[in-house]
C-alpha cells in the first residue's frame, strides 16, 4: 500500500508542481525576456510537454487512487479528506481536458502558422484555466495533509 501511496503522492507533485513553475515562474519570465512571437512559441512547446505529463500524472493518479479506495473497502468506508481529494481531483482533470482540447489545440495551431495575434487569446485563458486548477490543486494538497493529521 505504501508503494501506491508514494506512486499516487509523486504524479500529484508532477502536477501541481508543474503548474505552480508554469504560473508563477515561467509566465513572469517569458514576459519579462522575450519579444511576443518568441514567447508564443516557448509556450507552445511548454504547454506541449506539460499536457503530455498532465495526462501521464492523471492516468497514475486515477489508478492508484481508486486502487487505495478499494483497498481501504470502498468510497463508503474511506475518510471525508478522500472524498475531497476526489472531487477536486475530478474538476482538475475536467478543467485540463477542456483547458487542452478548446484552448491549448487551437493555440497550438494558431502558433504553428504564425498567427501571432490569434495565439494570444487563447493562452490568455489557458493562463486563467491554470490559475484555478492550480488553486484547486493546492486545495486538494492541504485537505490531504490535514486529514492525514486527523487520523
Amino acid at each position: 500500500m505504501a508503494l501506491f501511496k508514494f506512486i499516487h503522492l509523486l504524479a500529484v507533485l508532477i502536477w501541481v508542481g508543474g503548474m505552480f513553475f508554469a504560473y508563477v515562474v515561467l509566465r513572469k519570465a517569458t514576459a519579462e525576456a522575450l519579444d511576443p512571437s518568441q514567447r508564443l512559441r516557448l509556450w507552445a512547446a511548454v504547454l506541449r510537454l506539460f499536457f503530455n505529463w498532465v495526462w501521464a500524472a492523471v492516468g497514475v493518479i486515477l489508478i492508484t487512487g481508486f486502487y487505495l479506495i478499494y483497498l481501504y473497502g470502498g468510497i463508503a468506508h474511506v475518510s471525508r479528506y478522500v472524498h475531497v481529494m476526489l472531487a477536486l481531483g475530478l474538476v482538475m482533470m475536467v478543467i485540463h481536458g477542456y483547458m487542452f482540447f478548446t484552448h491549448y489545440v487551437p493555440f497550438s495551431l494558431h502558433v504553428d502558422r504564425r498567427r501571432w495575434k490569434e495565439a494570444g487569446e487563447p493562452l490568455d485563458t489557458i493562463r486563467k484555466l491554470l490559475a484555478v486548477s492550480l488553486a484547486l490543486g493546492l486545495l486538494t494538497v492541504g485537505a490531504a495533509l490535514i486529514g492525514m493529521a486527523r487520523m
